[in-house]
């Protein structure tokens, strides 16, 4: 008999992978679609057609047949994982009203007066009047009925991009529990809509009615059509199993499963990341997303726009590399580690700091990025490197902060994500944390963590805690190097935890200044 594959659907930010999984967590195909990540109308907009979404799966798919061996009937369940925060509007055809609105996206609605009624009293009592506010602007929901009343009118499904790609695969308006992480009517506790009485609909002009049913990870979320089916080479009325976003995932696919494991994701936007059963928020009101292991909480730290900042660096000084790695036929990488290790750990005093995006909740949203200590000495290299460092320290903070919160001291660390490749990032990562920092066996974390769920869901495994031991394994380990350790020790108590503190008030007076970040 054929070994059965599980066809996980990982929809990035850039790109959009076809992959497939045996029960042992190989990969045993991939077939894979660069995306244009955003379109923009208007300054700090960042928009893309839902189509374009579904018609590259589709390529993904194409691209995965034409490269392996494996072929179509061995898969028995389809599973998909995305991007987080992506708002997508249909009318009562199913049919997009307008583009999605992504996560990136920074426009914000205008809030007129405090939240009315007895809980608009309360926020106000308690000081958590700014919390709500700025959850009221942040809303994508708010900005459509201010700025598109005709669109929202028309509005009978307000889903986020997990939603619409399952509704285009089975028809049903379904979406996973685990997928909700946004501006949404959500309980973060109960993994389910909010009551309604909860204050939460008051926020926003969203209707139940409007939001898709919810399943537990693991789960059917219904079958392929015949249309979907064709689009994905597949044969119609597999079953598709609800698995979670794409970070959640990318947490399980390292093996991230007990409180004590660290998940680190280099990706276009840093976090860490920590599994509990127990609902253990990073900072007060600021919920533990819902993990990909049906019940339990992923307590997480996050830098927007993190790994970012690599690229940008890449973008603007890193021709040179890019253009010797195309024609030496070698991965861009490879040259950029060697930039790193040209310069000595804590980059000669040349320290950053990772806030790069306006408007961040945590420090605040006046929170600007900063670079210091420069001097005659410093080059390209010490500032790629700086970038690098900064985003370990940030991390670091947050692993602090979620064995503080949590009270369970975190022992292993494991690095996924873009960024886990650079066998420099990955070295001077186990340095600032001071402990060995781990590689997981695949590059697609995201994509295994979804396929771990659904071979938990389609009884290959008993369990997603168990699927989760099985078909991940460790790589590589990158042991500290302890002179480096003491030197970022030093470093990270004596500057980097001060940074932020000494720098605020000249952020606030930029802010009041020049009203960026509004």
């Amino acid at each position: 008999m054929a070994q059965p594959l599980i066809l996980a659907i990982d929809q990035g930010t850039q790109s959009v992978r076809a992959l497939l999984f045996d029960t042992t967590g190989a990969l045993v195909g991939r077939g894979y679609q660069p995306i244009e990540a955003y379109f923009s109308d208007h300054p700090g907009w960042a928009e893309q057609h839902p189509s374009y979404f579904w018609d590259n799966l589709g390529q993904a798919c194409q691209a995965l047949w034409e490269s392996t061996e494996a072929t179509a009937d061995q898969v028995i369940g389809v599973t998909v994982t995305t991007q987080r925060g992506t708002v997508v509007t249909l009318d009562d055809q199913g049919q997009p009203l307008r583009p999605a609105i992504l996560w990136l996206d920074q426009r914000h609605a205008t809030i007129e007066g405090p939240l009315p009624g007895p809980w608009g009293w309360l926020f106000r009592a308690t000081g958590l009047e700014d919390t709500i506010n700025q959850f009221r602007r942040n809303a994508q929901a708010n900005w459509l009925s201010q700025h598109e009343s005709d669109t929202w009118r028309k509005t009978r499904h307000y889903l986020l991009l997990s939603g619409y790609l399952s509704y285009r695969l089975t028809g049903q308006f379904r979406d996973s529990t685990a997928a909700q992480v946004g501006y949404l009517p959500f309980d973060f506790r109960r993994h389910q809509w909010a009551g309604q009485r909860n204050f939460k609909w008051q926020l926003m002009p969203v209707r139940k009615d409007q939001l898709p049913d919810l399943v537990r990870p693991g789960e059917p979320l219904g079958q392929l059509t015949p249309e979907a089916a064709s689009h994905l080479g597949l044969a119609p009325g597999l079953p598709v199993i609800a698995a979670a976003s794409d970070k959640a995932c990318e947490v399980l696919g390292s093996g991230g499963v007990t409180p004590d494991t660290a998940c680190l994701s280099y990706g276009t936007t840093a976090t860490i990341n920590v599994s509990n059963p127990r609902y253990v928020e990073p900072a007060r009101l600021m919920p533990p997303y819902p993990s990909a292991i049906p019940g339990h909480y992923s307590t997480e730290v996050m830098i927007y726009r993190g790994y970012w900042m690599v690229s940008w660096f890449k973008r603007e000084f890193g021709l040179r590399e890019q253009r010797i790695a195309e024609q030496r036929g070698i991965e861009p990488e490879a040259l950029f580690d060697e930039l790193v290790n040209q310069v000595p750990p804590g980059s000669m005093g040349l320290m950053l700091q990772p806030y790069w995006s306006p408007g961040v909740r945590h420090p605040g949203p006046e929170a600007k990025g900063a670079m210091i200590g420069f001097g005659d000495v410093h080059t390209r290299a010490h500032i790629y490197r700086a970038i690098l460092e900064g985003l370990a320290y940030a991390l670091r903070e947050g692993k602090e902060r979620i064995e503080r919160r949590s009270g369970t001291k975190i022992t292993t660390l494991r690095v996924a994500g873009g960024g886990s490749r650079s066998n420099a990032a990955m070295q001077l990562t186990a340095d600032i944390f001071g402990m060995p920092a781990e590689r997981p066996h695949t590059r697609e974390t995201s994509g295994l963590g979804a396929a771990i769920v659904a071979a938990a869901g389609l009884g290959l495994h008993p369990s997603v805690e168990v699927a989760a031991t099985r078909m991940t394994r460790v790589a590589d380990v990158f042991e500290p190097d302890q002179q480096a350790c003491g030197l970022y020790n030093q470093l990270y108590r004596d500057v980097y935890l001060r940074m932020y503190r000494q720098l605020a008030p000249l952020y606030r007076n930029i802010r009041r200044i020049t009203g960026y970040p509004r």
